[in-house]
Formats: structure tokens, sequence, C-alpha cells
């Protein structure tokens, strides 16, 4: 942990990669709902894929790769890697 945040790796996939163009990153954060913020405020053409601090509804954000979610308040850990894509992607 560095200053009390928790780094973590950010995929993009689909529509969120374009909009960010960048296909990912690495970003400190405790909860999924800080990670939202933070890519909020550091890529402004996300605002159509990201809420403040939370995902819009045709998005979904994954956790290393085996559990989707979506509640602000969800703990993040050193390591996780945070999926975002398109609700309908693979499917």
């Amino acid at each position: 942990m560095k200053g009390g945040h928790v780094a973590m790796r950010v995929e993009f996939l689909g529509i969120p990669r374009e909009r960010a163009g960048v296909a990912d990153l690495e970003l400190e954060a405790e909860t999924l709902g800080q990670l939202f913020a933070t890519l909020a405020a550091r890529f402004p053409s996300l605002e159509d894929v990201i809420a403040t601090d939370r995902l819009r509804a045709s998005f979904v954000a994954n956790i290393n790769g085996d559990r989707f979610v979506s509640d602000p308040r969800t703990t993040l850990h050193d390591d996780d890697c945070v999926l975002i894509l398109s609700a309908d992607a693979g499917g």
C-alpha cells in the first residue's frame, strides 16, 4: 500500500477503451467508488461510461476475472485487476 491506497491495474475493453484512449493503467484507490471518481477526473472522455463514483447502466466492472461488481463501497486489494467493459460484451 502506498499512502493508504491500494495499487491495482485497470483494464478497459471495448467502448471504455476507445473513450479512455488507453488499454490499461495502474492507479491507487481503496474502493471501487474512489477508483471510478479518479478515472472520471483523469479521463473526461469517459463521461458516458462513468457517472462520478459508479459506472453508467450499460457498463460493468469485473474484479480479477471472477466477479462482477457495482457497489462503489466495494473494497479493493493490492494487485487487483479491475476490468471495465460494456454490459453486452462477449455475448
